[in-house]
C-alpha cells in the first residue's frame, strides 16, 4: 500500500511537463534485486581467498552503502582498496546466479517504459557487476550508473533528468532529495518504514508490486498539470 509522508514537501509534478521525458531512477540491491544470497557467497569466497573471517550473515543485513564500508569492519585500512578489488573480481563467479529479482521489479521497470519513460539504475555497486545482475535477471534498464552512494546519486539523477528515485535505504532518500526528485521508498531493505519516513521519503510502498499503480496516478497528475 502506498502512503504519503505528509510532513515532507512533495516536488510539484508540473516541473516534469509532458514535453520532458519521464525518467525514473531505481536503486539496485534490495530494491530491484535480492542480492543477499549472492553477496553472502561472495563474502564467503573472499574469506577463503584471504584467510580472514568475514561474518557474511551480518554483512548482508547492511546492504546499501559502498563496499569499502563493510570491508573496513574486517580488514585494516591499508588493505581496504586491495581487498575491495579482490571482492569485485570474485563477485561474478559467486554472486550473480544466486541473486533473485525482487517481487514486482521487472513490472516496475516495464511500467516506466510503458508510459514512454526511461528507467535507469543508480547504485553504489560496481557498475560492471550491476549490469551482470540486470542481464542475468532480464531486468531491462535503459541505463546503469554505478559507484554512487547517497547524496552522490544526485549526480546521475540530475544528468539523466530523473524526476523520481526509488530506493530502500535512507541514503536513497537523501540522493533523491539532493537531486530535487520525488523520493519513493520501498520497505524491502535494511531500513524500515519508520526510518524511511523520518528521512523524508515522499511516498512509501510496501514493495515494488505497488509501484505500477502509483506510477499510473503520478503520470496522470503530471499530464493533467502540464496542459
Amino acid at each position: 500500500m502506498a502512503t504519503m509522508a505528509s510532513h515532507t514537501p512533495v516536488p510539484d509534478p508540473t516541473v516534469a511537463t509532458a514535453s520532458r521525458q519521464l525518467t525514473v531512477g531505481f536503486d539496485l540491491d534490495m530494491t530491484l534485486i535480492d542480492s543477499r544470497p549472492g553477496i553472502k557467497a561472495a563474502y564467503q569466497a573472499l574469506s577463503a581467498a584471504t584467510g580472514t573471517y568475514v561474518d557474511a550473515d551480518a554483512a548482508i543485513t547492511r546492504l546499501g552503502p559502498p563496499l569499502e564500508q563493510e570491508i573496513r569492519r574486517w580488514f585494516p585500512e591499508e588493505r581496504v582498496a586491495e581487498v575491495s578489488d579482490l571482492y569485485r573480481d570474485l563477485y561474478p563467479a559467486h554472486a550473480i546466479t544466486g541473486t533473485l529479482a525482487m517481487p514486482g521489479a521487472r513490472e516496475a521497470v516495464a511500467a516506466v517504459q510503458r508510459h514512454g519513460g526511461r528507467a535507469i539504475v543508480v547504485t553504489a555497486k560496481y557498475e560492471p557487476n550491476a549490469k551482470l545482475h540486470l542481464d542475468h535477471l532480464d531486468i531491462g534498464a535503459d541505463a546503469v550508473i554505478g559507484s554512487l552512494w547517497a547524496e552522490a546519486k544526485a549526480e546521475a539523477l540530475r544528468a539523466h533528468g530523473a524526476s523520481v528515485y526509488v530506493g530502500d535505504h535512507t541514503g536513497d532518500v537523501r540522493g533523491a532529495q539532493t537531486a530535487d526528485a520525488l523520493s519513493v521508498a520501498v520497505a524491502t531493505g535494511p531500513c524500515d518504514a519508520d526510518e524511511l519516513r523520518a528521512a523524508g521519503a515522499n511516498v512509501l510502498l510496501d514493495d515494488l508490486t505497488g509501484f505500477p499503480a502509483w506510477l499510473e496516478e503520478y503520470v496522470a497528475e503530471r499530464t493533467r498539470r502540464s496542459v
